[in-house]
């Protein structure tokens, strides 16, 4: 759905490394996201595409580089990174849902004891998110009595309604069965629509090439392409890329 992005830079990462008992991850990553863009990140297991969005959201510390949001660094040591993750969401493969709690319950608890926001205000929000995937009756539901597709629109829901700027995707569908993967996709395809700043990884190539304004092909923990959908997907700059794809039997 690839569409002109004309705004300004919303996340700027300038050559970080990132490294696991000295084995390097990330080598030089270089990467700007501008705002309303949907960025898709594909590459083979290992590559480095999850640990990339871990670094982005804090969940790694790099070694080297520097991250920026809105021009400002959110990668150093002095980096509050609770404050970070109200701006930058972030979905899991997992879901990472507290079974003890209820939809409505799992989705408010972000804004309520984080943003100290009310809880009318919190819940009237949470509601009308679950409404907009569909999930308005599940809300009394506890994680047990949810599909795992509903369970992963419910985690969506759940970033959501902590206001952020940008939404990392993280292989949201590799756990879910094939037939619940549609459901899910279709809530990511929306917030591209509707403008949502994101960064997706995923091995579902129909749904990268539909859902990207730009695709990011990285191998061992480097970007070795940069391109279009229309162009990735037809005509790979790189050998590595036309590998890759070969493996997914991609097809118009």
């Amino acid at each position: 759905m690839a569409k002109l992005i004309k705004t300004e830079p919303l996340l700027e990462i300038d050559n970080i490394h990132k490294d696991f008992d000295g084995v390097p991850v990330l080598r030089g990553i270089n990467l700007t996201v501008h705002k309303q863009e949907a960025l898709v990140i594909l590459g083979p297991s290992g590559c480095g595409k999850s640990t990339l969005l871990r670094c982005v959201n804090g969940l790694e510390r790099i070694q080297s580089g520097e991250i920026r949001l809105d021009g400002i660094p959110i990668s150093g040591e002095k980096t509050d990174f609770r404050a970070v993750r109200q701006k930058v969401g972030m979905v899991f493969q997992s879901y990472e849902l507290f079974p003890h709690l209820t939809a409505l319950e799992n989705i408010t608890l972000g804004p309520r004891r984080v943003q100290k926001r009310g809880k009318k205000e919190a819940e009237d929000e949470a509601s009308a998110l679950l409404d907009r995937v569909g999930l308005l009756e599940k809300k009394d539901y506890y994680p047990r009595q949810l599909s795992g597709g509903q369970k992963q629109r419910v985690a969506i829901v759940r970033a959501l309604a902590m206001q952020p700027e940008i939404m990392l995707f993280d292989e949201v569908t590799a756990a879910l069965d094939p037939e619940m993967v549609r459901e899910v996709l279709d809530v990511m395809f929306t917030l591209a629509k509707t403008g949502m700043t994101m960064l997706i990884v995923t091995h579902e190539m129909s749904f990268a090439r539909a859902v990207a304004d730009k695709i990011i092909f990285i191998d061992k923990g480097e970007i070795v392409e940069e391109n279009t959908p229309a162009a990735f997907f037809t005509q790979p700059a790189t050998e590595r890329a036309r590998k890759f794809l070969n493996i997914f039997e991609f097809k118009e």
